[in-house]
């Protein structure tokens, strides 16, 4: 069966992703000049197929008022220095997926494809949130800093995750304000060294509230880990409150989210971690909690972030260079051994991926 992923959905365009059953390449449709918010039909044809035309209901998005002041791109989980995409400690349970021998390492093909169509929208800034690296070793930090400093420059922004610091390293360590037309990007270093979860300390949240206090523009914040919501998911493993929880501490969760109920100006959290993309809700401040998938393997994505007087839309996009999309498609069936479907787990629906942003 034919699988057809409706991919990206901004107020304007649309991108389909086709994949053949018979492990033919996987086709990219692109459709421009779209109505914004409103309820269109894209006709994508079957690639085994030629009489066969699939009808693709999309809504687009709603265009925020006002000027676009700048754009902001970010990626996160790119991990520079791995070699084995499923892999799950030392189990032998997969599908364990490598590189071919003499082939280019997966995670230099798939940044690669990722910085090439980041490059092409010329972002006011670039946010890397975590995860650089397999270990965080100096030459997993240099094969980063090439892919993404030398194109980048000073508008390139880095803050270390989990994997960046188990050995109590700190490069990319602290948090940082970048002051951008029309946004303020407060990002948040998540990372406990020598530990897979997060936190946000009282001296962080300190920090925050007060940049968010004098902010005269919208204050977006991200981070590596994603946030503990009470409520917000069926997985046992996630709905405890738990010291030993996957994302940040529950304390440091309610700890962002108590400075975001306060704070007005903050308009939504975004982080990586998961290796998936979803959307919810805070329970005191009400704003987004948003996870961006990986850019290593399926589907392979950044995220692009239109500042409007408005309000700010996130679009995110999969990377479709025949060579990013050669590795990444055969990687939507990680861990079925697990009995996980990675593949919806990973990709999430089209509103976790491409919505707006309301200013508060």
């Amino acid at each position: 069966m034919t699988t057809i992923d409706v991919t990206t959905v901004t107020d304007s365009d649309a991108v389909v992703h086709v994949t053949p059953t018979d492990d033919a390449p996987v086709v990219v449709h692109r459709f421009a000049g779209l109505q914004p918010d409103a309820d269109v039909v894209v006709e994508v044809p079957d690639p085994t197929d030629p009489e066969v035309v699939h009808e693709i209901p999309i809504r687009t998005l709603e265009r925020p008022s006002g000027a676009l002041h700048c754009v902001v791109t970010t990626v996160n989980d790119v991990h520079f220095g791995e070699m084995s995409a499923g892999q799950i400690d030392d189990l032998e349970l997969g599908p364990i997926r490598r590189s071919a021998p003499g082939a280019e390492p997966y995670p230099e093909v798939m940044n690669r494809a990722a910085v090439a169509e980041m490059t092409a929208l010329d972002p006011a800034a670039v946010v890397v949130k975590g995860d650089l690296s397999l270990d965080g070793a100096p030459e997993e930090w240099a094969a980063f800093e090439e892919c993404y400093r030398t194109p980048f420059g000073d508008r390139l922004h880095v803050v270390r995750g989990n994997h960046d610091s188990y050995r109590h390293q700190d490069a990319y360590a602290g948090d940082q304000r970048i002051d951008l037309p029309g946004v303020t990007v407060a990002l948040l270093d998540t990372a406990i060294p020598g530990s897979t979860t997060g936190d946000i300390t009282a001296d962080q949240a300190d920090w925050l509230d007060a940049l968010a206090a004098g902010a005269t523009n919208p204050v977006l914040v991200m981070g590596h880990h994603q946030q503990w919501i009470a409520g917000t998911s069926a997985d046992p493993s996630e709905s405890k409150r738990s010291d030993d929880y996957f994302g940040l501490h529950p304390d440091a969760s309610d700890r962002l989210d108590d400075v975001c109920a306060r704070r007005s100006s903050i308009v939504a959290y975004a982080c990586g971690h998961t290796h998936r993309h979803r959307v919810r809700t805070m329970t005191m401040s009400g704003i987004s909690s948003i996870e961006v998938g990986c850019t290593k393997d399926f589907p392979g994505t950044w995220a692009e972030y239109r500042v409007f007087d408005g309000g700010i839309m996130q679009v995110v996009h999969r990377m479709s260079s025949p060579e990013a999309l050669a590795w990444s498609e055969p990687c939507r069936g990680l861990y079925s051994d697990f009995d996980i479907d990675y593949g919806a787990y990973a990709l999430g629906e089209l509103s976790d991926r491409c919505f707006v942003i309301p200013l508060r």
